[in-house]
């Protein structure tokens, strides 16, 4: 073996296991070399979560990303000649309507997502899967496309090692530990192991498990925990015997009692001979921090199984076998029974990306083995080219606010997402239950007061309609619909719809405090934001004004959307909650890559918002100004941004709306806000809340939301927020964007959609919250553009003012005409929905609809 190498372009720590030989093999394939990999154990793994994997893979999900790198590695194994198609099944047992209901909405997302999951009745259950007990299935789910990668993954990541090492682009040490990282002037230098230290410009941590004890080194933290994943063996089981197979019967998830089912094929492979069955706890889910993982000489199996307690699994295991009683016929295997350690994180999606603190470090950490090599191709090509064919804000590691990090945030967070791995549906909505009241607005004590219900967003509480409010439904009763089902009602209140009709018709005031702001400043302040910024920010006519704005990435897509206040020693970013993060790194690595002299200040917890708008929002202020000629609309033009004073306290007031009336931000300092409120309000003003500013108005708006309807998978001009005239000044992106507008139309545009019924077969009108596919009414197929990107709604919400649901989608410009039909489905029934606006295109307008005075 060749010694130890001293240097190397990347290190990538956690070789052995499904992901880091995907990551290795993909960036030699993307033109990489001089790649080392490193293990702390053997290679392929024999100790991490590869090494003892159930290796099973569903297509179908309710997110786009996960749906992508699952097909996408499903295809990876199978050219590999790894993967058996056996197909998987979800069935939802008779009486579990719940569970039904759960299985449609998967069928619809599968639509929406491009696999090929249908629903299937008890019969071709039970001839698919001999093993169950027909009669207790009301249906289910088959998924065609699932199987198992075969004899294992922990086979696959050797192989990918080895084909790695023939290239002459990798070199693999096993047995390797990671002792500690070489860090200089916040880049990556290096990695200190066991056998020497080896310098390098990348590092990528792939160590699953002990991920987190990597990124300790770099004086970071991953939000992931390792739990308990009980797996059970029962046998012998003879039916494949002389086959050959891995697998014989499709896969059986029972998710309605948070378990799954397999066999192991014929008796004479790695595994065979036997019924394996799988359970995730629901109710008490043991965590383990990986500080407290066995050393592989300390293990009795190995440092990712744990022993099982037979007491875990008796209620689960009992109701599994009223439904497949062949596993109350077979021996149960102890001695090759355990729990499976695997990763949960604070909020379903994987660390993924460059390090926080560490420039040149990179994460790609809790990923099934269904998405391994999907995730190699994403980190690769990210690491090669700035940017990946799909959207991948949901598990970029810059989108985690510091105080995601605290070890009760992440225990709390992580003990909620290994409770519904399996069960139950999680609503679109789903609020969490730890990690709250962890950032409150100066009125915060005033919200709850008026009986605020409240959810949160980046840590903030923020009330999404007030119970003092609930006599205006005595006034809009009649236009506010009673969300008969209890799926479209679960999270929301009533009185937001009836908030939105009185703000409409006098204003209101609300908390906009969940703002991410930083400020950028020093000699390059204007040039960097020039640089990443679509509109103009330069020249001194825009001091003293907002500027609504794009960051495009080098293809000229939408990365971010978010508003610059140009001071005159400074820009102020001020930005959406969940965006703020990954916005925030971004202009630092930006400005360090460029070269630009600027500070950049996250001052999100010491400035705070409030909104105020409707028609009487300018007389309502005037009221509280000091100045309250300042205030007309010749003196105070839209967008323009002024000093205020309100209760003695100095306010910046921008005149700006996302709610269509007319309006302003009002910000302030932190210890200011409290004041200003309690001005406000003793005029009598109306609180409402973030539902009719974040949902609902904005929909009738038809205002776009980053992160949803604003994707890198679309441009500007596709999203119709392209501003007629491209700035002279040089912009990231700017040549695409270019491009793009020179084209006679786009591949797709952003429409809005109105549902034109909305009463299901059971005569209940229904009011969808989540993704819907938008499908031709002729053929019930999900429409596709000329680049293979589908539709589906991007956002919904039911619009009080004009009676209706509105949703976003893009659509592909062949079927971008006003008054178009199509259907959505939703729940396993379709409903019609037509083009009312193919672009930006208000469904309510009161700012044209009257004079501005």
């Amino acid at each position: 073996m060749a010694g130890f190498p001293e240097r190397a372009k990347v290190v990538i720590i956690g070789l052995g296991g499904i992901v880091g030989a995907s990551v290795a093999h993909h960036l030699i394939e993307r033109g990489w070399n001089d790649i080392v990999g490193i293990d702390k154990s053997g290679i392929p793994t024999d100790i991490g979560s590869t090494a003892h994997a159930s290796d099973f893979c569903y297509m179908t999900s309710h997110d786009n990303l996960s749906c992508w790198t699952s097909l996408y590695s499903l295809e990876f194994f199978e050219k590999m000649g790894h993967y058996a198609r056996v197909g998987g099944l979800e069935v939802a047992r008779v009486g579990d309507d719940a569970r039904m209901d759960e299985i449609k909405r998967k069928v619809a997302s599968a639509k929406a997502f491009g696999t090929r999951a249908r629903l299937i009745g008890p019969a071709e259950i039970k001839e698919k899967f001999p093993l169950i007990e027909e009669h207790m299935v009301q249906g289910g789910m088959w998924d065609p496309d699932a199987g198992l990668v075969i004899p294992r993954s922990q086979t696959v990541a050797g192989k990918l090692v080895d084909q790695g090492v023939a290239s002459g682009k990798l070199q693999a040490f096993a047995n390797t530990a990671a002792k500690s990282l070489v860090i200089e002037d916040g880049r990556i230098k290096g990695v200190v192991t066991d056998r020497g230290t080896i310098m390098a410009d990348y590092v990528v941590v792939c160590a699953g498990l002990w991920g987190r004890l990597i990124a300790q080194m770099a004086g970071e933290d991953l939000p992931v925990m390792p739990v308990d994943h009980p797996l059970t063996f029962f046998g012998p089981y003879n039916e494949f015997e002389g086959t050959g197979k891995e697998i014989g019967w499709p896969l059986l998830r029972d998710q309605g009692n948070s378990a799954y089912m397999r066999d192991t094929g014929d008796p004479k492979t790695a595994e065979g001979g036997q019924i394996e069955w799988g359970y995730y706890e629901e109710t008490n889910p043991r965590l383990v921090h990986p500080r407290e993982l066995l050393e592989k000489h300390e293990a009795r199996l190995s440092p990712s199984q744990r022993d099982l307690d037979m007491e875990q699994i008796l209620e689960p295991l009992e109701r599994a076998i009223e439904l497949t009683p062949i596993l109350g016929e077979l021996g149960y295997n102890e001695s090759h029974s355990f729990n499976g350690l695997l990763q949960v994180t604070t909020d379903g999606g994987p660390s993924v990306g460059e390090s926080q603190k560490v420039r040149g470090l990179w994460y790609c950490v809790a990923i099934w083995v269904k998405d391994g090599p999907g995730y190699g191709k994403l980190l690769a090509d990210w690491m090669t080219d700035g940017r990946t064919a799909i959207d991948h804000a949901r598990i970029d590691f810059a989108r985690f606010y510091p105080h995601q990090f605290d070890e009760k945030v992440v225990v709390g967070r992580c003990g909620e997402a290994a409770q519904k791995i399996y069960t139950p549906a999680v609503h679109p909505r789903e609020p969490y239950a730890t990690g709250r009241n962890l950032r409150r607005s100066p009125f915060y004590d005033r919200e709850k007061e008026l009986g605020g219900y409240f959810m949160e967003l980046g840590g903030w509480e923020r009330a999404h309609g007030y119970a003092a409010n609930e006599h205006l439904l005595e006034k809009y009763g009649d236009r506010v619909p009673v969300r008969e089902n209890e799926w479209d009602n679960r999270h929301f209140w009533r009185v937001s719809n009836a908030e939105h009709l009185a703000m409409s018709e006098d204003c209101g005031i609300v908390n906009l405090s969940h703002f991410a702001m930083f400020d950028v400043e020093g000699p390059d302040h204007v040039a960097l934001m020039e640089w990443v910024c679509a509109a103009k920010i330069g020249g001194d006519g825009n001091i003293g004004k907002g500027i609504y704005t794009h960051f495009l990435d080098d293809e000229g897509m939408v990365r971010a959307d978010l508003t610059v206040i140009r001071m005159a020693d400074r820009c102020r970013v001020i930005d959406g909650a969940d965006a703020g993060p990954r916005d925030f790194h971004y202009l630092r690595r930006v400005a360090e890559d460029k070269g630009f002299d600027v500070t950049i200040t996250d001052v999100s917890e010491k400035y705070i918002t409030i909104g105020i708008w409707g028609p009487n929002a300018r007389t309502t202020l005037q009221k509280v100004v000091e100045n309250p000629d300042g205030l007309t609309h010749e003196n105070f033009p839209f967008a323009a941004i002024k000093p205020i004073r309100i209760a003695g306290k100095n306010v910046t007031a921008f005149r700006i709306s996302y709610v269509g009336e007319q309006g302003w931000e009002l910000h302030m300092r932190y210890e200011d806000g409290l004041a200003v409120w309690d001005a406000l309000r003793s005029t009598g003003v109306m609180a409402f809340g973030v539902e009719t500013y974040a949902n609902s108005r904005r929909m009738e708006k038809s205002l776009r939301l980053q992160n949803a309807d604003l994707l890198t998978e679309y441009n500007l001009i596709e999203s119709d927020l392209a501003r007629p005239k491209v700035k002279e000044a040089d912009f990231r992106g700017k040549a695409k964007h270019l491009e793009y507008k020179a084209r006679e139309h786009q591949p797709a545009m952003l429409c809005t959609l109105v549902m034109t019924d909305n009463v299901d077969s059971q005569g209940v009108a229904r009011y969808p919250v989540g993704i819907m596919p938008v499908m031709d009414p002729e053929t019930g197929e999900t429409l596709v553009d000329e680049l293979g990107r589908r539709s589906y709604t991007t956002s919904v919400a039911y619009g009080p003012t004009i009676g209706k649901n509105i949703a976003l989608a893009y659509l592909p410009w062949s079927h971008c005409q006003v008054g178009r039909k199509f259907i959505v489905e939703y729940f396993g029934e379709t409903y019609p929905v037509e083009v009312a606006g193919v672009g930006y295109k208000p469904l309510y307008d009161p700012e044209n609809l009257k004079p501005r005075t």
